[in-house]
């Protein structure tokens, strides 16, 4: 196929964003065009100050305005996988749609495609802290549609995306959901329930993380018949976790602490006190009250009891992120000249994540899908911190410090 009409048949499909290259499933048989797209080298530095800075600010205001849309439930995001399907798709804005997609996320998009390619790549996986990011592009193909060629090539060199060509039958749209569920390593099954016949584009980012605790919780650790009262006062009985942890975590609102990963990722917890509700506390917190936070942790004992936990959830982010401030890519006024010469805004963000933290480590993913339409040493006293009660927690690298999951715990879903 010439690139031209591969181009063409990019407009009407989704992209799946991430970073990472994608190996094709035998048991997924799709028309993969990526050899007509092969990304090209490109020269990066490292991150610097500014992008963590912007990373973590987007990171707070895409949970706090979550949280305030889902008051009742459990709530989970993971701000890398929205980040790399938004700057995928920023790479085709141009105008006001570009300049309030750049300003929700931080930076112009030309500086997030090299930070986040650095950022990425850097990011550590192992045998035992397993991290991976996947990225494909999944075009219509139909006539009459042509795409901005630097545009797929932006995103397969910044962002290793795959590009796919299907009718957007039912039948493609059960080969993306084998595609998430296979770069979600089963965590989520699915994204999308159909295609609308005016659907020409999404792009998606696919994540996963399976990661073995440092030190595994032995069964002598396992305390069944615990009490966790939820945010509506309902007491729960839950399996706890009896853990002796070395980093303390303490303001004056909330204590916690961090347990680290068996490599390059660390959880960390964080108890509001009992007079401050887990709502009112994520209204509270900034960036810089997290970055301090951290960056004052101290080396001592902590006694520490968390509960086995899982959670699922999913949403729809047009409200989030019309309300975080774009939301002329939604609209009829959306620009997106700079993927396709016919009129395409976004219809929708899909967003699911998948987390289950158990006495051996933490399996988590995240699926986002950007919906394109046409038209040291310890202290004498240990310290003392029982999560039961509702919490907020992140998955975080060592390196930066910057959360690849964040979320609250209101109720024990096991």
């Amino acid at each position: 196929m010439k690139f031209k009409k591969l181009i063409s048949v990019l407009s009407s499909c989704v992209l799946l964003s991430g970073c990472g290259a994608v190996q094709e499933s035998p048991d997924i048989q799709t028309n993969n065009l990526t050899s007509s797209v092969q990304s090209q080298p490109v020269s990066v530095s490292e991150t610097g100050t500014d992008f963590q800075s912007s990373q973590l600010q987007f990171a707070v205001n895409l949970f706090q305005q979550t949280v305030s849309e889902h008051a009742d439930e459990n709530v989970l995001v993971s701000p890398l996988s929205v980040m790399l399907a938004l700057s995928m798709t920023a790479n085709g804005a141009n105008g006001e749609t570009l300049s309030e997609m750049e300003q929700v996320l931080g930076n112009q998009i030309s500086d997030l495609n090299q930070n986040l390619y650095s950022y990425t790549n850097s990011l550590p996986s192992g045998e035992k802290a397993k991290f991976s990011l996947a990225n494909s592009i999944w075009c219509r193909n139909e006539e009459g549609f042509t795409v901005n060629p630097d545009f797929i090539q932006t995103d397969a060199n910044y962002y290793q995306a795959d590009v796919y060509q299907e009718d957007f039958s039912p039948e493609t749209c059960d080969k993306i959901n084998q595609w998430v569920s296979q770069k979600t390593n089963g965590m989520i099954d699915s994204i999308i329930d159909t295609i609308d016949s005016n659907t020409m584009m999404y792009l998606i980012n696919a994540l996963s993380f399976d990661a073995e605790w440092l030190h595994i919780y032995e069964d002598t650790d396992i305390r069944e018949g615990q009490t966790f009262t939820s945010a509506d006062g309902i007491q729960q009985t839950v399996t706890m976790m009896h853990s002796s942890e070395n980093i303390y975590l303490e303001s004056e609102q909330a204590t916690g602490f961090i347990k680290p990963y068996a490599d390059g990722y660390s959880f960390i917890a964080l108890l509001p006190d009992e007079k401050i509700s887990v709502d009112d506390y994520i209204t509270s917190l900034t960036p810089d009250f997290l970055s301090d936070m951290l960056a004052n942790a101290q080396d001592a004992e902590v006694i520490a009891n968390m509960p086995k936990f899982k959670n699922e959830f999913e949403t729809s982010l047009v409200d989030t992120l019309t309300a975080m401030g774009m939301p002329t890519a939604f609209s009829s006024m959306a620009d997106f000249s700079g993927m396709s010469d016919i009129n395409l805004h976004i219809g929708d963000v899909l967003h699911k994540t998948f987390i289950e933290v158990d006495e051996r480590g933490t399996k988590a993913g995240a699926v986002t899908a950007v919906q394109m339409d046409e038209e040291g040493i310890m202290e004498t006293e240990p310290k003392f911190v029982t999560l039961d009660r509702p919490f907020v927690y992140m998955i975080v690298d060592n390196q930066n410090n910057l959360p690849l999951f964040i979320g609250t715990v209101k109720e024990i879903q096991e």
